[in-house]
């Protein structure tokens, strides 16, 4: 039976109190209930918004392969951000953690 059928039969067993536009409605809700599914898109966008956040995403590391390891690199090697893995995914997931790490403060030099 097709949605539009269901929709029909459900209007015409309830236009018996003459309301049809409430009968309309009420089958209309009752037929297409998508609370479930804007959790599912909230949910998703809530997701998406997390994943585009990630220093990956906002600063767009370069990514090259060196032997077998791939490399995440923001800035020059000896001074920016690295991220390595055996995926560009992992390198990007060590680059995302690498971020986040506190570098230890020089030691001021004696004189």
């Amino acid at each position: 039976m097709s949605y539009s059928q269901e929709i029909y039969d459900a209007v015409r067993s309830r236009i018996s109190g003459g309301n049809i536009a409430e009968a309309v409605s009420d089958a209309a809700r009752n037929a297409f209930d998508i609370s479930h599914r804007v959790e599912m898109v909230s949910n998703e966008f809530l997701t998406v918004a997390y994943e585009m956040q990630r220093p990956c995403v906002l600063f767009k590391p370069e990514l090259s392969q060196d032997g077998n390891a791939w490399l995440a690199i923001y800035g020059d090697l000896p001074t920016g951000v690295v991220g390595a893995g055996d995926t560009p995914a992992s390198a990007m997931a060590d680059f995302a953690k690498a971020w986040h790490r506190v570098v230890p403060a020089k030691s001021e030099a004696r004189t």
